[in-house]
C-alpha cells in the first residue's frame, strides 16, 4: 500500500530545517566578520564546521545501516537544537571567545554530518511508500531545499539587522526541534535498521566501511560525481561564506541585500527543481547536466569580479538558480538508482562525505585569496575553477552511463547487512 504520509512529513521537516540552516549560514560568518573584519577568521569558523560534517558523514554509514537512519536523524536534530543555542546564550553571557566558537560549530557539524546522511538514506524507501519515481521525489527535495533556503535567506537579513547576529540562531535551535517532531511522526515505522543475513558472518565496523567503499570505487559515473561535486562544493562554500558577504561589505550593499541575493538564487531554483520533478523523467541527463552547469556556474562569480551594477548581478544570479535547479534531481537520482539497498547507508554517506570533503578548505581558500589577490581576482579564479571542474567529467566516456541506468529493481529489494 502506497501512502504519501513519510513523503510529506519528510519534506517538511526538511524544509523547516533547511529555514534554520540559512539563518545560521548568514548570521555566523556575518559576526565573526563583523565582530574581527577578518575573511581568513570567517573562512576558519566555516572550516570548523564542515570539517567534522564531513569526518562524520564518512564514518557514519554502517552506524546508519547498523542503528537504523530514522533514529540517527532524530537524535542528531535533537541534540544540534541544544548546541545552536549554546552560542547565542554564551554570547550573551559575554563568554563566547573565539575558540568557543570553533568548538561549538564544529560540534554542530559533526551532528549534522550524519543527520543529514540519514535523510538522504531513506529516500529511496520514502519514494517507493509514495509509488513515485527517485527523480520526481529528488526534484521535491531540491524544490523544498530552494524554497526554504529562500526564505531563510531573507529572513536571515531581517534578523540580522535587526535583532543581531547571534540572536538570529536561536531561530536555527528552534528549527531543529521543530524538524525533530515532525520527522519522527511522519516517519513512523521506516528506517529500520538494516537486518544481517542469515548466512553470514559477522562483521566489523571497519570491514563495513570497505564494503561501501569498494563497491564505491567499482562505479566511474559515481566516482566522477563526487570528484565533481567536491570541487564545485568547496568554490560554493568560498563563495556563501567569503567572497558574497566581502562583496556585500565592499560594495556597500550590506548584510540585507547579500540576504536577498541569496534568496533570489533560492527562489529561481525551486521554478527548476519544480520544473524536473514534473518534466525530469523525460530530459536526457548528460546533455541537461552540461547546459544547466554553464549557466549556473561561473557566470556569477564574473559579475561581481567585474563590479557590475547590484541589478546585474541579481540577474545573473536569478538566471543561474533557475539553472541549478536541475542539477541535484538528476544528479540525486543517478546516485541513489545504482547503490543497491543493503549498501545504502554506508555508500551514500560515503558518496556525500566525498562530495564534501573539500568544502572545510573553501572558507579558508577564500579568506586567503581575498586577502592575497584581492576581492575581484579571487572572484575570477574561483568562477574560472567552477567552469573546468564541472566540464572536466564531460572528456570521460563513462560518464554519459548517466543517461543509462541500470534497472532500479535493486533499491526496492530487502534490505540485508553482509
Amino acid at each position: 500500500m502506497t501512502t504519501r504520509r513519510p513523503l510529506v512529513g519528510g519534506l517538511v521537516a526538511e524544509g523547516i530545517s533547511f529555514v534554520g540552516t540559512r539563518v545560521s549560514m548568514i548570521a555566523i560568518p556575518w559576526f565573526v566578520l563583523s565582530t574581527t573584519g577578518s575573511a581568513t577568521q570567517t573562512g576558519l569558523v566555516a572550516a570548523a564546521e564542515i570539517t567534522p560534517l564531513v569526518l562524520f558523514k564518512a564514518l557514519g554509514g554502517p552506524l546508519l545501516d547498523r542503528v537504523g537512519p530514522r533514529r540517527v536523524t532524530l537524535a542528531c536534530d535533537l541534540l544540534s537544537a541544544f548546541v545552536v543555542a549554546a552560542i547565542p546564550v554564551l554570547h550573551g553571557l559575554g563568554m563566547l571567545g573565539f575558540p568557543t566558537l570553533l568548538v561549538l560549530v564544529a560540534v554542530a557539524g559533526a551532528l549534522r554530518g550524519p543527520g543529514d546522511a540519514g535523510k538522504a538514506a531513506m529516500s529511496p524507501e520514502i519514494a517507493r511508500t509514495a509509488g513515485w519515481s527517485l527523480e520526481r521525489v529528488s526534484g521535491l527535495t531540491a524544490a523544498v531545499e530552494r524554497t526554504s533556503s529562500m526564505g531563510g535567506a531573507a529572513l536571515a537579513g531581517v534578523l540580522v539587522a535587526s535583532v543581531g547576529a547571534t540572536n538570529a540562531l536561536y531561530v536555527d535551535a528552534a528549527s531543529f526541534l521543530v524538524s525533530f517532531a515532525v520527522f519522527g511522526v511522519a516517519t513512523s515505522g521506516l528506517g529500520r535498521p538494516v537486518p544481517p543475513a542469515v548466512d553470514a558472518d559477522a562483521t566489523s565496523y571497519v570491514q563495513e566501511l570497505r564494503e561501501g567503499w569498494r563497491f564505491l570505487r567499482t562505479e566511474p559515473v559515481l566516482i566522477a560525481i563526487c570528484a565533481m561535486v567536491a570541487v564545485t562544493n568547496l568554490v560554493d562554500q568560498a563563495y556563501a561564506t567569503v567572497l558574497a558577504p566581502v562583496w556585500a561589505k565592499e560594495s556597500g550593499a550590506g548584510v540585507a541585500v547579500l540576504g536577498t541575493l541569496f534568496a533570489v538564487m533560492s527562489g529561481a531554483s525551486v521554478l527548476g527543481a519544480l520544473t524536473a520533478a514534473r518534466w525530469g523523467e523525460t530530459l536526457p541527463r548528460f546533455r541537461t547536466y552540461v547546459i544547466a552547469f554553464l549557466v549556473a556556474g561561473a557566470p556569477r562569480y564574473v559579475a561581481m569580479a567585474l563590479e557590475s551594477p547590484v541589478w546585474a548581478v541579481f540577474a545573473v544570479t536569478a538566471v543561474a538558480g533557475a539553472a541549478s535547479g536541475f542539477l541535484n534531481p538528476i544528479l540525486g537520482a543517478v546516485i541513489l538508482e545504482r547503490i543497491p539497498a543493503p549498501l545504502m547507508g554506508r555508500v551514500s554517506s560515503l558518496n556525500t562525505a566525498i562530495c564534501w570533503s573539500l568544502m572545510p578548505l573553501g572558507g579558508v581558500l577564500g579568506g586567503l585569496a581575498v586577502t592575497g589577490l584581492g576581492l575581484s581576482p579571487a572572484l575570477l579564479v574561483a568562477g574560472a575553477a567552477y567552469l573546468v571542474t564541472t566540464m572536466a567529467p564531460t572528456r570521460l566516456p563513462s560518464f554519459r552511463q548517466m543517461d543509462r541506468p541500470p534497472a532500479t529493481a535493486s533499491v526496492a529489494e530487502t534490505p540485508t547487512r553482509a
